[in-house]
């Protein structure tokens, strides 16, 4: 019988049924994913769900990711019966893709996180409307001067913020959780790149479809 399993002796011996324990399953994420994730398996109750991230600073060398991703899989297959990869493409062009193939593992579909948090369909769609547009996330609003600032060397040279976002129009918050502290963290750094700000509440998206349909 689907999602139990046998203890002891069966109905017809008086036994009884016992729930089926769902699988061992292992999260390998991206770092950026990590809060989002962690809650998502909270809320749930998802005790049999461990996460484990690699560095969300490799979306700036995103070759690292695929062979990285391997060698995470081939060292934890033995310990999970699942495993699932909370990545998009995340820029590495498809070789992600290849790795997850030949080891068997499936991931999040989409190209990055913006496409699954808004939906991939959605996203594309509004993005091939709209292309001249700047996302952020939770994780990003709240990591902004480190990764933006700092990362793109704003803070040294601030002359190269036309370089860097002269070409866009609108800053997009695709929001995570209903924050009015990182909204307004949001808006600022609209401002402070010179981009009109617009906010849109996306909660989990298909994180959360993926991991739902994953227990």
């Amino acid at each position: 019988m689907d999602g139990i399993y046998p203890d002891g002796p069966g109905p017809g011996d008086g036994g009884g049924l016992l729930p089926f324990a769902p699988p061992r399953t292992l999260l390998i994420a991206c770092g950026a994913l990590a809060r989002e994730v962690v809650t998502l398996i909270r809320l749930n109750g998802w005790t049999h769900m461990t996460i484990e991230c690699l560095p969300a600073s490799w979306h700036n060398t995103p070759q690292r990711i695929p062979e990285a991703v391997r060698a995470r899989i081939r060292r934890k297959r033995a310990l999970y019966d699942r495993i699932f990869v909370l990545y998009g493409d995340c820029g590495t062009g498809g070789a992600l893709d290849r790795v997850l193939v030949e080891e068997g593992v499936e991931r999040l579909p989409g190209p990055h996180c913006y496409a699954f948090f808004s939906g991939v369909d959605r996203f594309v769609a509004e993005a091939d409307a709209d292309p001249a547009c700047f996302y952020l996330t939770d994780y990003l609003v709240r990591h902004f001067d480190r990764i933006i600032i700092t990362g793109l060397g704003l803070d040294r040279h601030p002359e190269l913020l036309g370089d860097y976002f002269g070409n866009y129009t609108g800053l997009v918050y695709l929001a995570q959780t209903d924050d009015a502290g990182l909204r307004a963290r949001a808006e600022a750094a609209a401002a402070r790149l010179g981009l009109e700000y617009r906010h849109r509440q996306t909660g989990y998206g298909e994180l959360e479809s993926f991991l739902v349909s994953a227990g």
